[in-house]
């Protein structure tokens, strides 16, 4: 069964990369059919692919084209996913504003990452893309979130990320808000030079690193 349960995880993967929204569509319908927990499906399936997927862009194999693509056929598994999404319903629910930094249109990863955190038990407040500093500080104010979540797959908008710690500390607010950062170009070091409280290399890891601010006795 191990076997069978990896053989359709894999599948799953592999037609987001191979960019066969058919082929998700199909290999998601068997993970529900074999009992595969859903969110399974979406961790080590279709957000496994757009990880490769995105891997094949940085290596420059694939270029945005191929990258949309290979979001459609994430998209069109994820459609038959989410119905079966668990989602943990324990407690208020802390919210979590998240956006892709100012310049920057691409929304895939931050997309894959809102749906894990829900899925999780968090509220999101989903500011889209192409998101200014001021923005996500202004929106985390208003609805009195606990964590600010921003996200570039581009190096030319990384700035961005450290402008809305800037303005959280001339505003005196950097107390109230963690700040979490993420995608293709960030690293632990950048997210340590910004101030930020946390980087996540991937959507699991997103999730692991909002447990772990939000609940700090938590072992996750």
């Amino acid at each position: 069964m191990a076997e069978d349960k990896d053989e359709l995880l894999r599948e799953l993967s592999d037609a987001v990369v191979d960019m066969d929204e058919d082929r998700a569509v199909t290999a998601a319908q068997a993970v529900i059919t074999s009992g595969i927990d859903a969110y399974e499906g979406i961790e080590k399936g279709l957000a496994d692919g757009m990880e490769r997927a995105g891997q094949l862009f940085e290596e420059e194999e694939y270029f945005i084209p191929e990258l949309l693509i290979c979001s459609d056929a994430m998209y069109a598994g994820l459609e038959v996913l989410k119905p079966h999404l668990k989602v943990n319903p324990e407690g208020e629910k802390a919210k979590i504003v998240i956006g892709v930094v100012e310049g920057d249109t691409h929304d895939i990863g931050k997309n894959i990452v809102k749906i894990m955190l829900e899925t999780a038990g968090y509220e999101l407040i989903d500011l889209g893309r192409d998101v200014p500093p001021a923005d996500f500080v202004r929106k985390a104010i208003e609805v009195e979130a606990k964590i600010i979540a921003a996200g570039t797959l581009m190096t030319t908008t990384m700035d961005g990320m450290g402008e809305i710690i800037s303005i959280l500390e001339r505003e005196n607010k950097r107390q109230l808000f963690q700040v979490i950062v993420g995608g293709g170009p960030i690293s632990q070091a950048f997210a340590e030079k910004i101030g930020a409280d946390a980087y996540a290399k991937n959507a699991t890891d997103a999730v692991r690193k909002v447990r772990r601010l939000l609940e700090p006795d938590t072992v996750v």
